[in-house]
């Protein structure tokens, strides 16, 4: 018998009047609280995640039988970037190369233009923009100046090249 007259076979009960022993703890975060409800005591997500969130805007745009009619932009993209891939290996380098940057930089215009790019969307607009234009910018500049027959020189990065390569 405890200091207040309940026996220790009461002090294993909870409020309900039921087992202490028998509440079932959903997570490993949880904990009951006074009523025998799991509770969480941490603003901190599981470790195991048992089911996931549908992803945003996961609505039907279009009938099921629909073929992918909120990803065209990302369609788009990848099959410009695809057919510069293909150019390419097919050893049209500089206009397979083009290609690609190209298809990046309608990306970064697609993302710019339109409220809703489906997949297209990674990040926030301004990085995915910024992002895509950059890379595209750079891929096309990159082909530009590829040799042999340059069809862009840039005179100070040959000066550059005479700093950064020693001779003797």
């Amino acid at each position: 018998m405890s200091a207040d007259g309940a026996s220790a076979k009461d002090e294993d009960r909870n409020v309900n009047g039921e087992d202490a022993d028998e509440i079932e703890v959903r997570d490993p975060i949880s904990a009951p609280d006074a009523d025998g409800v799991p509770r969480r005591t941490t603003r901190r997500f599981p470790k195991f995640t048992r089911d996931t969130a549908r992803p945003e805007g996961a609505g039907r745009a279009a009938p099921g039988d629909a073929l992918a009619a909120r990803q065209w932009p990302i369609i788009a993209v990848l099959g410009v970037v695809a057919l510069g891939l293909l150019l390419a290996a097919l050893d049209v380098f500089r206009v397979g190369t083009i290609l690609i940057g190209v298809g990046l930089l309608a990306g970064a215009v697609l993302r710019w233009l339109l409220p809703g790019v489906g997949m297209l969307a990674v990040r926030s607009r301004f990085t995915d923009i910024v992002t895509y234009g950059v890379l595209g910018t750079a891929i096309v500049l990159l082909a530009l100046m590829a040799q042999p027959h340059p069809l862009l020189q840039i005179p100070f990065l040959k000066d550059t090249l005479h700093f950064t390569v020693d001779s003797s």
